[in-house]
């Protein structure tokens, strides 16, 4: 395992076996890891609470909380939902490992532990948040739209400009999370089976004369769907412009919205963009259209719609 000298990665091992937790940590401290011990879940709970592990080793069988709802919990905390989580259990068979992946467990191994088998597996998890987190880090710095949701159509995760807007519109269930409505988890489903007739779906917003939109971007991992999160403000669709303006299909959008009267931020946000590539496309329109300023560029597109009606 590679370790940083600067950081040493932090492993929360739960288990009520002495022997299983003494073998552990000596095989985590020697492949360079620091390593917690909690004997049962309500520990883990407290552990916590005061420090977040990037990775946790879970026993499934435990007095008192088992491992099952002990995992469901600790992915109840928004800090924990990118920590991975490996159950540990002599419980081989086949309900008992869906359990446990249903649970939010990304990996089941089944005791007694292989230790080479487990560094193995620790390594590939490990490496796997980083991408995970690396990629949530650049979405939120991009000024994107955009969320992650799970199989069954709950948020994972949101960037900050879809966590604006998504707590605007959504109602929260007893935990505080944001829930999407019908029909949104049956369009997910219906995604992930290739049966959708469109990869994108309105959602009602509480905010008046206002509708989002979401789109399905892509697969992240084997129970993390990309959603793209946009808001109309109006009815009409973007125009279409006559093709000697020699403008993509994005920049068609783009410059349909700025003829509206809408700002920089606005079109970002209807488009599910940062204002950053707004921008850019706004350079691109320009000098295609070759015009200095927007009011410009509005006027040729007003006078293209007149032209086209």
């Amino acid at each position: 395992m590679i370790t940083d000298p600067k950081k040493r990665d932090v492993a929360l091992v739960v288990d009520d076996s002495p022997e299983t937790l003494r073998l552990l940590t000596d095989a985590l401290d020697g492949a360079g890891m620091t390593v917690m011990v909690a004997l049962d879940g309500l520990s883990a709970m407290r552990i916590v609470d005061q420090i977040t592990p990037d990775i946790v080793l879970l026993d499934a069988v435990m007095p008192g909380m088992d491992g099952f709802e002990t995992c469901k919990r600790l992915k109840r905390d928004a800090g924990l939902d990118g920590v991975p989580i490996i159950f540990m259990t002599g419980l081989a068979e086949t309900e008992h490992i869906v359990r446990g992946l249903e649970a939010g467990g990304v990996d089941y191994v089944t005791k007694p532990i292989a230790i080479e088998e487990i560094l193995a597996r620790i390594r590939v998890h490990l490496a796997n948040a980083r991408l995970t987190q690396s990629a949530r880090a650049a979405h939120d710095v991009s000024g994107r739209y955009l969320l992650a949701v799970n199989d069954a159509g709950k948020i994972k995760w949101a960037t900050p400009q879809a966590q604006k807007l998504l707590a605007d519109a959504l109602a929260v269930d007893a935990d505080d999370n944001l829930v999407l409505p019908d029909p949104i988890p049956q369009w997910i489903d219906q995604i992930q089976k290739g049966k959708a007739a469109s990869k994108t779906v309105a959602m009602a917003s509480s905010t008046a004369n206002e509708q989002l939109r979401l789109q399905y971007v892509g697969k992240l991992g084997p129970n993390e769907l990309l959603l793209r999160l946009a808001k109309d403000t109006g009815t009409d669709s973007p125009a279409e412009f006559p093709r000697e303006l020699g403008l993509t299909t994005r920049e068609s959008e783009v410059l349909s919205w700025l003829a509206k009267g809408k700002t920089n931020r606005d079109i970002a946000q209807i488009l599910g963009l940062s204002p950053r590539t707004v921008d850019k496309h706004l350079e691109q329109i320009y000098a295609k259209l070759g015009v200095e300023n927007r009011t410009a560029a509005a006027a040729i597109a007003v006078n293209a719609n007149r032209r086209n009606s």
